[in-house]
């Protein structure tokens, strides 16, 4: 037998290897890193994007390939997706049901029942509005009435849980509870909306302890409200609402972490390690009954916000290198809160987003707004200067119960290149990118779905998940070999 040097014997191993095994678990990768999990709201990067490929590029007139359906309870919260699990967060009768599913077949894998008597006073859905945050093993979820729980994502059994509103004294918010928390830094970050001074708190994820607690009247004190004619700092009276239905983002600029958060009061940015304040910016309607529901859009050293009540429109600001201090880059309309004193009417503005969060890609905005059904629009806007590239009227009778061809204040979302859009109404439609016009490839009326369809749709696995207040499908939009 001839003996080879040690060298040698090791390449042809390797060799061996690579023909025979590595090959095998290099195309899993590959496999693998073109399709992902979507296991928070607005998905993997939190900012309505998927980078996974391999996706249909259009679909027939009978829209994409169901591969399964199920009945659900009500609520307006989106499934989450993590290693093959799909979690809901919904309420059937007086319960409020997170219940883990099989994501190839739908089928049931565990639930966790907690009792709700959570009232809309407005007369919406009384189901759930945040959607389930998920770890590699943990599943947090937060209810309407502002039940924050986490269990095993495994079997679903109780880690801990902390009732929000009664250890924080939070004031009754207008549609229950709706700001979905995330992870950041190792710690659970929530925007709560207690009193006085514990608008956004932070907890080990693991225990539920609290680390720390942050905004409130210290914080909005005396911070000018912009509120044309006079500008005049506002007097804190003890019993605000701070809590917003928008879900904090952090992002790194100038090699600092923040944390955006978009309050009842407006924009507070906050170191995550310790929570304290850097800076605010005041953004809130002047009329009482009017929600901030928009996740910041952040990119390198700009956030842009917005809101739809009463035409107080959008702003994008420049966080300096200090960090605790911005330059206003835009702002649409000028003067958010002066009436025409011709028509009454106040300034239009380049966006007024309601409940959706916009998708940024390539320093251009795509965006639904629009406060009310008869308001709706889609629209592109670049995102550093506020210009309207341009507008798509998607106007619809309000709360009707006909589908007409049009999206509402519909969502999207952007995965392989193309946005995928969920109208309010259940028209599910595919657009390419396109910053001159709008450019719709395919659209189809989903027939199960009805108005509203107010959760944003989810992709995992190149698998399409829609709900409605009844309704939870997935679609097959893996692109066929």
């Amino acid at each position: 037998m001839i003996s080879l040097p040690q060298h040698r014997v090791w390449l042809l191993w390797v060799r061996e290897l690579i023909q025979l095994g590595f090959l095998v678990a290099v195309l899993t990768f590959a496999a693998n890193s073109a399709a992902a999990d979507w296991p928070q709201f607005l998905g993997p990067n939190h900012d309505n994007t998927s980078s996974e490929t391999g996706l249909l590029d259009a679909w027939s007139t009978n829209g994409p390939t169901q591969v399964w359906e199920k009945n659900v309870g009500s609520g307006y919260s989106a499934p989450s997706v993590l290693g093959g699990l799909v979690i809901l967060h919904h309420r059937i009768g007086n319960e409020e049901i997170v219940e883990a599913m099989d994501a190839a077949t739908g089928k049931t894998k565990w639930q966790h029942k907690d009792a709700s008597q959570f009232r809309d006073p407005f007369g919406y859905n009384n189901g759930p509005r945040c959607t389930p945050l998920l770890a590699s093993n943990l599943c947090f979820t937060f209810g309407a009435e502002g039940k924050l729980t986490c269990l095993s994502l495994a079997d679903g059994k109780l880690v801990w849980q902390r009732d929000t509103t009664k250890e924080w004294n939070v004031p009754e918010p207008f549609f229950g509870v709706g700001s979905t928390p995330i992870l950041e830094g190792g710690k659970l970050i929530v925007m709560v909306g207690g009193q006085p001074d514990s608008g956004v708190v932070a907890l080990d994820p693991a225990t539920g302890r609290t680390i720390w607690e942050s905004v409130g009247s210290n914080t909005w004190s005396s911070v000018s409200t912009l509120t044309a004619p006079a500008i005049k700092p506002y007097e804190w009276r003890g019993s605000e609402k701070l809590a917003s239905y928008a879900s904090p983002i952090a992002a790194t600029i100038h090699g600092q972490r923040h944390l955006f958060c978009f309050m009842r009061q407006g924009l507070v940015s906050l170191n995550p390690t310790n929570g304290e304040a850097r800076f605010t910016r005041w953004f809130q309607s002047p009329v009482n009954e009017s929600v901030n529901a928009m996740t910041p859009v952040v990119q390198d050293d700009i956030v842009m916000i917005s809101a739809s009540y009463y035409r107080i429109g959008a702003v994008a600001l420049r966080v300096k290198p200090d960090g605790r201090s911005f330059d206003e880059l835009w702002r649409s309309p000028q003067n958010s809160y002066e009436r025409d004193p011709a028509t009454g009417a106040y300034p239009e503005p380049v966006l007024e987003v309601h409940f959706n969060t916009p998708v940024l890609h390539e320093g251009f905005l795509y965006a639904f707004s629009g406060r009310n059904e008869p308001d709706a629009s889609f629209r592109c806007v670049e995102f550093r200067t506020g210009r309207l590239m341009w507008s798509r009227n998607e106007s619809w009778p309000a709360h009707s119960k006909e589908q007409p061809p049009v999206y509402g204040r519909g969502s999207a979302i952007l995965a392989g290149g193309k946005l995928i859009v969920l109208g309010e109404g259940g028209k599910l439609g595919m657009f390419r990118l396109n910053s001159s016009r709008p450019d719709e490839i395919c659209s189809w009326q989903v027939p199960q779905l009805r108005y509203p369809c107010w959760a944003g749709p989810v992709l995992s696995q190149k698998r399409l998940y829609l709900r409605s207040e009844d309704r939870l499908l997935c679609f097959d939009m893996a692109k066929p070999n």
